[in-house]
């Protein structure tokens, strides 16, 4: 596209230079790319061009923005097995992704009337509520909420704090291996702080996830609310039923 002159739009060639720089890898995927002021100056132009063309590259996927924080490359999806044996490093290592767990926080409380219905315990009895950001290569891809009974699960609490490895915690405390049962998936709208923690827009389309794991013995261990950043993870059912057999 070019103007009557025969000429290349500014904003045009922006574009066609930031892209280039994707394409040799001088941005990694999720990486922040520079400020519309410093492209402005490399480019030798105002901010408003310099917003043309990056609105170019956010229309094509290869990057996107959020208000307040900047221009990100746009990353690759995950993919995210959903089954009976859900394990965030395992999976995340399988993709060829490198897991990491950032903890928010781990706090004792009471259960609400929902919560102590999916883990099979009394209203107002204590549980051990597990914050935290799941991340894939130092992105974040998921803010999650694990809620365990402590009445069931003693010293769950301090496991936590010494591993953030739910597995590992688990196990420390006497659960050594446990299933899902039940997983609900649904669409919402990012809120200001899971936006925040996401580095997604607000309003922006997000998945939740919420499960229910259970022991040897079929009790619930754990009830979890997840929340994925949609543009990040591929969610994929895994089938464990063996095929049929014909004739």
């Amino acid at each position: 596209m070019r103007d009557r002159s025969g000429r290349t739009p500014i904003w045009r060639a922006i574009a066609d230079a930031l892209r280039n720089d994707l394409a040799e890898g001088r941005y990694a995927p999720g990486e922040k790319l520079p400020t519309e002021a410093a492209l402005a100056e490399r480019f030798g132009v105002n901010r408003h061009t310099v917003r043309h063309g990056m609105s170019a590259l956010v229309e094509e996927g290869l990057i996107r923005t959020r208000r307040g924080a900047g221009a990100f490359v746009a990353a690759t999806p995950t993919d995210y097995p959903i089954g009976q044996r859900v394990r965030f490093h395992e999976n995340l290592i399988a993709a060829g992704r490198r897991p990491e767990k950032r903890v928010l926080q781990i706090e004792e409380r009471s259960a609400t009337i929902g919560e102590a219905k999916a883990l099979h315990i009394v209203p107002g009895e204590a549980i051990c509520a597990y914050h935290g950001i799941s991340l894939a290569d130092g992105q974040p891809i998921a803010i999650f909420e694990s809620l365990f009974p402590v009445g069931r699960l003693a010293g769950i609490a301090n496991a936590l704090i010494e591993t953030s490895s739910v597995t590992e915690a688990l196990r420390r405390v006497g659960v050594v291996d446990y299933t899902r049962t039940t997983t609900r998936l649904t669409a919402v709208r990012a809120e200001t702080t899971k936006a925040l923690h996401l580095q997604v827009s607000e309003g922006d389309p997000i998945l939740k996830s919420t499960s229910v794991n259970v022991d040897n013995s079929n009790l619930p261990v754990e009830f979890g609310r997840t929340w994925f950043a949609g543009d990040r993870v591929t969610l994929t059912l895994e089938n464990k039923t063996p095929p049929s057999r014909m004739g």
